[in-house]
């Protein structure tokens, strides 16, 4: 973890190709505004174009006439303003970006200045706090220097900035609202696949964010391998799709004793049970034929071979549109459609009573024997849920007391509007300019300079 063990990730974990890097140079990312401020500094700079006798906001403290103003020194500060703090995330791509792009042009040479920035910064990972007050905010980035070396990166920087914060204080929150449940990250298909890497980073931060402040362990549950990609650990997990079912011709238990025969066990068995809109009955499907697998094995002193077949969960998934063949209608939507609470209750206490029935399908002296087996079984099946879940839903599941051990959560991970109606977009403001070899307060009405304490110089 970065900001846990103190170390940053490397620029190369980015895979920025020279192309990129060239095009990062050249101001392609970047709002065409801030590549005309450059130019236009760099033509003052070139002419030595002083700035003269005009009104400036400086004129009661210091004489700036004689300054060549396109080789501005500034101070920048970047910072967000989500109430009440943001699982800051994104720092040390911003900071890749500044060590492979700031510079200048000689002809077609490019003069790389890096190391004449001075850079504060805080690591991924870090709570940043806003408590609505633009001149009170915590900068994640502080960058000092010639302003035409590192203007043109403002926009790219926000951006890496902006998405993985965003993802991890969604993240968090979720983490939050689950009481210390895993949450499952299953947001690959409402995104781009190639910012994949930046959503699985983003997850883990506040995962390993949530586990600091709360005192958890829980572990990531990335869906995807490219998730994992900036991390490099776990591997991405699955069990198995609505599609996989279609091709075992609508049989859920076939298709789960597929994957338990040939899946490792390192990977949970946990089956969906909605393709036929009937959850209950499908479990009890499921439980039959991986129960019989096992139960076999066991009595016949084959352990090992029988965890393939412990049935670790089952997941409902049920379309909003829909309504569970074991839900009694109350004719109200939000009631009765999707993944409810009726729905996992009347799940939890299906398969907890479903015992009884491997029971009575056993000899006698098996009954005597393989009871407490049965009912273990039955009752340590756990209840993964998942379609439609965000913040909200969680916190009246949980405060509800609902039978659910983990929550599996996509689209609202990316989402860009907090509970509180602000989001995550971060901002860059100039807070000083350089005169002479000091740094004076500059910057428009409404910002100013603010510090963090947790900023670590960088150089």
């Amino acid at each position: 973890m970065t900001w846990y063990n103190k170390k940053r990730l490397s620029v190369d974990t980015f895979k920025m190709t020279d192309d990129i890097i060239t095009k990062l140079r050249d101001g392609w990312y970047s709002d065409e505004y801030f590549n005309n401020t450059i130019r236009v500094l760099k033509m003052r700079a070139n002419n030595k174009i002083e700035f003269g006798n005009y009104s400036h906001d400086l004129d009661k403290v210091v004489d700036v006439s004689d300054q060549v103003n396109g080789d501005v020194y500034v101070e920048m500060q970047f910072f967000t303003r989500r109430k009440p703090f943001s699982v800051v995330a994104g720092v040390d791509e911003a900071l890749a970006i500044l060590e492979v792009a700031t510079g200048y042009y000689e002809g077609d040479k490019f003069i790389n200045t890096f190391d004449q920035l001075e850079i504060e910064a805080v690591h991924d990972g870090t709570l940043a706090h806003y408590d609505g007050d633009p001149l009170n905010v915590d900068p994640v980035l502080i960058v000092r220097g010639r302003y035409r070396d590192f203007g043109h990166l403002e926009t790219p920087i926000l951006g890496v900035l902006s998405l993985p914060t965003r993802i991890a204080t969604n993240t968090y929150n979720v983490l939050e609202a689950a009481n210390g449940k895993p949450v499952l990250f299953f947001p690959a298909r409402f995104d781009h696949y190639k910012i994949q890497a930046v959503g699985g980073y983003a997850y883990q931060v506040a995962l390993e964010r949530f586990n600091l402040e709360h005192r958890h362990s829980l572990s990531p549950f990335f869906s995807t391998g490219e998730q994992n990609d900036w991390w490099g650990s776990d591997r991405a997990k699955g069990t198995i799709s609505h599609a996989s079912i279609a091709c075992f011709y609508g049989n859920t238990a076939m298709t789960m004793l597929a994957f338990a025969e040939t899946i490792g066990t390192d990977t949970p068995r946990i089956a969906l049970v909605d393709f036929h809109n009937d959850c209950i009955k499908t479990t009890y499907e499921v439980i039959d034929a991986m129960w019989e697998r096992y139960f076999d094995l066991m009595k016949s002193g084959q352990e090992e071979e029988a965890l393939k077949y412990v049935l670790y969960g089952v997941r409902p998934d049920t379309s909003g549109n829909m309504m569970d063949a074991s839900i009694d209608p109350l004719y109200d939507k939000k009631q009765d459609n999707g993944v409810n609470l009726r729905l996992v209750r009347n799940l939890r206490s299906a398969m907890d009573t479903y015992y009884h029935t491997l029971i009575e399908r056993m000899d006698e002296a098996d009954k005597v024997k393989y009871k407490q087996l049965a009912k273990d079984y039955c009752r340590g099946i756990k209840i993964t849920v998942t379609g439609g879940f965000n913040v909200k839903k969680i916190k009246y599941f949980e405060e509800a007391g609902a039978p659910v051990d983990s929550y599996g959560v996509g689209s609202s991970l990316l989402s860009n509007a907090s509970s509180e109606g602000t989001n995550n977009d971060f901002t860059a403001d100039i807070v000083k300019v350089k005169i002479d070899d000091v740094y004076y307060p500059l910057s428009k009405v409404g910002r100013g300079v603010c510090s963090n304490k947790h900023l670590i110089k960088i150089q």
